[in-house]
């Protein structure tokens, strides 16, 4: 097995290959998938002189609270059907983590096919996606909305600006290449925008891309929605009320801060009244996607907290060090700390027999830093222990805004 960087002259017609056993290419398609490949750094897994195995890397960067880190968004993992079960996705896609954080990565974050198999390089599970079904005609929104202008596939540079420039909030992400932007529009089935260009140079400042399974009734699905604050949210809420004179069913993940019930009529009612019909109304959860520190240090060093200063010793396991070949610019971030979170946090090399000490797996502790769940419950759940006077400190200290991505990958 070779692991090295994808090469398009050489590999553009194998990792074709794989994505079409994986069901993640359709006929004709071909063309987006490199355009979106662009937006990546691709490394392949070659077995017997073949690309069989496709890893892509997307930079970018993720908030926390008031600071941003860099991110490395792990956009796709795919292997074919005869390198199944060699565990050469394991490895590809530890090195190709590793090259990220050599290049300056402090996280890295993707959405999961199931929880478990990326645990094993030290991922640990987000926060739940509420992701919700109601009528638009139903919506309890009293904006009027103004006439929108129409986003066609062929406005991605607009868009994808509008989406760098969205309301951010704790663990927003963003993929920093508009490639992925502009490959996502092609990929979408029947999509269509609608925004606004309110910018002081007419840029795009709030805007939703949808993609309709039914055009004549829906049920359409909200693929994202940007804006500025939150007199553009209800203004594109509004228009998408004004959907509901023909679409019966729309579906949205909620925004982040905010319950989507809260402007929906009757929810409960229409929930029982369209039980297990086409246009079902509802709200259903999952958590898929996970997130790992990569730098401990510099991580701690952009964490600032409103709280007493906290000190205690921090002892991480890493998993993905067994996964990586010896040369790998970066091992994972196993180890002992001295760890400081207050207004001014940080971590340092060592342990001071003075403090206490947690002892957590490095997804454990990334859930904890996050704010994603709280240290009792991440000691019953996960692979987190430490003293309860402790926990029960870490959880009044790291009280944090539920954390959400914002941007599926």
């Amino acid at each position: 097995m070779v692991l090295r960087l994808y090469d398009p002259e050489k590999d553009k017609e194998a990792v074709h290959r794989i994505w079409f056993e994986t069901g993640w290419l359709e006929k004709d398609k071909e063309q987006i998938m490199d355009l979106f490949i662009q937006g990546t750094r691709p490394m392949v897994g070659e077995m017997d002189g073949e690309a069989e195995c496709l890893v892509l890397c997307t930079p970018g960067t993720m908030r926390y609270l008031e600071q941003d880190l860099a991110l490395t968004a792990v956009t796709g993992v795919t292997t074919s059907r005869v390198a199944r079960k060699q565990g050469l996705a394991r490895r590809l896609t530890a090195l190709s983590i590793a090259q990220a954080v050599a290049e300056g990565a402090e996280v890295a974050g993707l959405g999961m096919f199931d929880q478990g198999f990326y645990n094993q390089l030290g991922f640990g599970n987000g926060g739940y996606e509420h992701w919700v079904n109601f009528n638009p005609a139903r919506l309890n929104v009293k904006v009027r909305a103004r006439v929108p202008r129409r986003i066609t596939a062929k406005d991605w540079e607009m868009a994808h600006a509008s989406r760098l420039s969205r309301m951010r909030r704790n663990g927003f992400c963003n993929l920093t290449p508009p490639q992925i932007t502009q490959a996502e529009m092609q990929w979408t089935t029947n999509g269509f925008g609608l925004g606004y260009c309110d910018g002081p140079n007419g840029e795009l400042t709030h805007h939703f891309w949808c993609r309709a399974k039914n055009v004549q009734d829906g049920p359409y699905s909200v693929t994202w929605m940007t804006y500025q604050n939150y007199d553009q949210f209800l203004e594109l809420m509004a228009l998408i009320k004004n959907l509901g004179d023909q679409v019966v069913l729309v579906e949205m993940c909620e925004p982040p801060g905010i319950q989507l019930q809260d402007l929906i009529e009757e929810p409960l009612r229409q929930r029982h009244m369209t039980r297990q019909s086409k246009f079902e109304i509802g709200t259903r959860a999952v958590a898929y996607s996970q997130v790992r520190i990569c730098d401990v240090q510099k991580g701690l060093s952009k964490t600032h907290l409103r709280c007493e200063p906290v000190r205690l010793n921090l002892e991480l396991s890493d998993p993905i060090a067994r996964f990586l070949p010896d040369d790998a610019p970066w091992r994972g971030v196993a180890g002992k700390y001295q760890v400081t979170l207050g207004p001014r946090s940080q971590a340092e090399p060592g342990a001071d027999p003075a403090l206490p000490t947690l002892v957590a797996s490095v997804g454990a502790f990334t859930r904890l830093w996050l704010g994603i769940r709280s240290a009792t419950s991440l000691a019953v759940t996960d692979e987190l222990h430490g003293p309860p006077a402790l926990l029960e400190t870490l959880d009044w200290a790291l009280l944090l805004p539920q954390p959400r991505f914002d941007w599926d990958f």
